[in-house]
């Protein structure tokens, strides 16, 4: 975490990983929250402290409300040595939505968008690190929003309403997204963490079963706990990609080093869809290996990775790709990794979880692999 005249700016953090940190336990799974279950009137004030305590809403009119977007590509310029060039005319854009980056020592449940130290932080650790994968198939827009703050992820009496707020600028900033980058063009989602969530919802309400997802290259929804039968439960006919180029589908993984106990954030994640839906087959979570994006080739060996950004997230320019330096496989729902030493990339607090680096493990297979299903996408419609 770092600190800052009273202001904390921290890593991206669900629910899940955020008791990871904090507890120095395994992660929850991202619907419980952190803390004892709320009384229906503590979940009341809850909500209207974060309606009362949240800024205006962002106008997307207004360049300063986007990260990347309405006046190029912003803080996702940047690659790191090593990295293929960002096309020069996409035909394709993406939706990116940064994860948590906000934590307040005062009761601010949300962020404020137009804080600048706030979204320094969001551009150079997030954006930067994240959505510049993106930028050899694609025009990359993301937007600013009243994100929910850490603080709220510790309250589960201020978490769903702080989520449902943030998630309304969500819709909003996809809406304006979708008027200025034309009728017909393809579009990439993409978020990690909270970001994720947003990514998720904005799927199932906006996209899946309607005209919009015959304009769906791929959804990236990473870090977070979508399970197996949840899929066709929310997003109806977009399935999870089978294939490297399969265009119109999810992908989703979660990243633990290996040697760490899977039992406990299995149990956690599957009962959090048990709670939901009702026990069932299907309770696994999703994982896709980001390294093959083949369902039927879920381990990778290192040599096979294209290159990883190594170093923690943070202030400044990334550090070079490295290549070969991680091997991964999914195990029960998880993405168990075994980065090559020195790269720098360290779990969370006291546990093996790896969801500061989801994205970065994997950065130059991700960028590869976005590139591909946008060139299958035009390749198929145009």
């Amino acid at each position: 975490m770092m600190g800052r005249s009273g202001t904390i700016h921290t890593g991206w953090l669900t629910r899940a990983a955020l008791g990871a940190a904090l507890l120095c336990a395994s992660p929850v799974a991202l619907a419980q929250g952190a803390g004892p279950a709320p009384t229906p009137a503590q979940l009341e004030e809850g909500s209207r402290e974060v309606r009362e305590g949240a800024v205006a809403p962002p106008d997307y009119a207004d360049p300063a409300m986007w990260s990347a977007g309405p006046e190029g590509p912003g803080p996702a310029r940047a690659l790191p040595q090593g990295a293929t060039p960002a096309a020069s005319d996409p035909g394709v854009a993406v939706f990116y939505v940064h994860p948590t980056t906000f934590l307040s020592d005062k009761d601010d449940w949300t962020q404020d968008p137009a804080d600048a130290d706030a979204s320094r932080w969001a551009d150079e650790s997030v954006v930067q690190r994240q959505a510049s994968a993106f930028s050899a198939c694609c025009e990359i827009w993301s937007p600013r929003y009243r994100a929910a703050s850490t603080n709220a992820l510790r309250s589960r009496a201020h978490t769903d309403a702080a989520y449902a707020l943030a998630y309304t600028d969500i819709e909003r900033a996809f809406d304006w997204f979708l008027k200025h980058i034309g009728d017909e063009r393809p579009f990439i989602l993409a978020g990690h963490s909270q970001g994720g969530k947003h990514v998720g919802d904005l799927l199932e309400k906006k996209v899946a079963g309607t005209p919009l997802q015959e304009r769906l290259v791929a959804a990236y929804i990473v870090g977070i706990n979508i399970a197996e039968a949840e899929v066709p439960l929310r997003f109806g006919s977009v399935p999870v990609c089978d294939h490297a180029d399969q265009t119109g589908c999810l992908v989703q993984w979660n990243a633990i080093l290996a040697g760490t106990d899977l039992d406990p954030i299995v149990s956690a994640y599957e009962k959090s869809f048990a709670d939901i839906y009702g026990a069932q087959a299907g309770q696994q979570m999703v994982c896709v290996n980001p390294v093959t994006f083949e369902r039927s080739q879920p381990s990778n060996l290192s040599a096979q990775a294209k290159g990883a950004v190594p170093g923690s997230p943070g202030f400044g320019a990334m550090a070079p790709l490295r290549k070969g330096a991680v091997a991964a496989r999914c195990e029960r729902g998880m993405l168990v990794v075994y980065p090559a030493p020195g790269l720098g990339l360290e779990p969370l607090p006291g546990t093996g979880v790896m969801h500061y680096h989801d994205i970065g493990l994997f950065w130059a297979d991700i960028r590869a692999n976005a590139r591909l299903r946008a060139q299958r996408w035009l390749a198929t419609h145009r």
